[in-house]
């Protein structure tokens, strides 16, 4: 029911991830990133606490790939999971549990890696990989390419309703928090590329507000909160 994508911006040091589920707010309970550390998603048949855990193995020294069989270690039910992770350095990677549902499938490149499940097709994940690597920009922009690629391969089997976009970069909170928790008509993989074309100009200032608000550009400018 879900595809989604976790990323490192190898010029920024930022973490990211995007997915899409037809399961309302999907983001609450798969996307997960850290600061310094990684992303990760957790998702089929969700279990949520299965995020943080790899974000813990990875801030205690951990690969992506000692992190993502933690969190199968430390879960009574893995066969029922897909677990993708990647870290600061070496490869991501990725756990699709043998009682995964539909067609599911996952794909890696050397700062990205994508899987899903109830899949349209098994070139979903691998079509998000190649959109990835292929974008510039941002890490935001190449994680809404690497989204609207899945939706063009295919997507998933059925609608989707929900989206999301999680980054993180120097703070302890996320740089960008995105999502789009249900919809009926449209796609909100679409909601979620149009909220980024709108928040990423603004971005780094509220970062600097946070941090420094004497630096920060003058209240009353739109954007001020």
């Amino acid at each position: 029911m879900t595809f989604s994508i976790v990323a490192r911006c190898e010029a920024t040091g930022q973490f990211g991830m995007a997915i899409s589920s037809s399961s309302p707010a999907v983001a609450a309970r798969c996307a997960f990133a850290r600061a310094g550390v990684g992303a990760a998603a957790t998702q089929n048949v969700t279990n949520p606490a299965l995020g943080p855990v790899m974000l813990e193995a990875m801030a205690a020294g951990l690969s992506a790939a000692g992190a993502v069989a933690a969190a199968r270690e430390a879960d009574g039910f893995p066969d029922y999971r897909q677990l993708l992770a990647i870290g600061a350095e070496g490869p991501p990677a990725i756990h699709s549990g043998a009682k995964a549902l539909g067609i599911w499938t996952s794909a890696a490149g050397r700062d990205c890696a994508a899987g899903g499940n109830l899949l349209a097709n098994d070139s979903v994940p691998g079509a998000m990989v190649a959109a990835f690597e292929a974008a510039s920009g941002p890490l935001g922009d190449r994680l809404v390419a690497a989204m609207g690629a899945a939706v063009a391969a295919g997507g998933e089997a059925g609608p989707v309703h929900s989206a999301g976009m999680l980054i993180v970069d120097r703070a302890s909170w996320p740089y960008a928090e995105l999502r789009c928790d249900w919809i009926e008509e449209g796609c909100p993989i679409e909601a979620i590329a149009k909220a980024w074309e709108v928040y990423a100009p603004q971005a780094d200032a509220y970062v600097t507000r946070a941090l420094n608000p004497v630096a920060a550009p003058s209240y009353g400018v739109p954007g001020d909160e």
